[in-house]
């Protein structure tokens, strides 16, 4: 990360690690338009890379690929290594979650909203209704991304990712109130979602204050 060509310097603050992930977002996004149109093309990947700027001059390529050959050839016989490794790592960072109150909450919220959705018909294709499951898991997401971290090893990054999930639990909020003026749930529904959603956003705002007073330390702003 400290490598100015690796885009992302030390100590990057919440507002470049969000113009940063906005980028990729939307390289994303752009990435999977392109799949879609031309997912049936011959010539799909080719043209994808053309769209996506990826593309280099016809000897870089050439080589380019015979490296790729050479470590895809190496990369098989170290792949089921790798997967082992990587589940070890994803193991702990689930054990590491569950032992988390507010990624706990998160869970427990996306399974409320979740069973109330599916279950009742008025709600199952209503689209405040699909706005809200859909920020509640976008909240939880964001949350885990924020406390996988090794720490405070990316203190920009982190509060980048509780801001994201911040927002989200704030639209949840409001697509809430928006399903309960409209009399598609009742009192009853909407102090079950905010009942958690709630502590999660007081919560989700100490981490913020937290990690932006360890950046400035790390600064030597304090």
């Amino acid at each position: 990360m400290a490598e100015e060509d690796s885009g992302c310097p030390e100590l990057w603050d919440e507002y470049q690690w969000e113009r940063f992930l906005q980028q990729q977002d939307r390289k994303t996004e752009q990435y999977f338009q392109l799949f879609e149109k031309y997912q049936e093309h011959p010539n799909r990947d080719e043209i994808i890379a053309r769209e996506m700027g990826w593309n280099q001059s016809d000897d870089e390529d050439e080589e380019e690929t015979s490296d790729w050959l050479d470590i895809t050839d190496e990369s098989e016989d170290e792949e089921e290594a790798a997967d082992e490794d990587v589940d070890d790592e994803a193991d702990a960072e689930l054990d590491e979650l569950q032992h988390s109150e507010v990624y706990m909450r998160s869970m427990e919220l996306n399974r409320r909203v979740f069973v109330m959705v599916e279950e009742r018909d008025a709600l199952k294709d209503h689209p405040v209704a699909v706005e809200l499951a859909t920020r509640v898991a976008i909240c939880g997401a964001k949350l885990a991304a924020a406390l996988c971290g090794d720490d405070f090893s990316e203190v920009g990054m982190t509060i980048a990712y509780l801001k994201r999930s911040l927002k989200a639990a704030n639209d949840a909020l409001g697509a809430a109130s928006r399903l309960c003026k409209a009399d598609l749930i009742d009192g009853t529904d909407l102090a079950s979602v905010n009942e958690l959603l709630f502590p999660i956003r007081e919560c989700i705002v100490d981490m913020m204050g937290e990690f932006r007073q360890e950046l400035r330390r790390r600064r030597g702003e304090l």
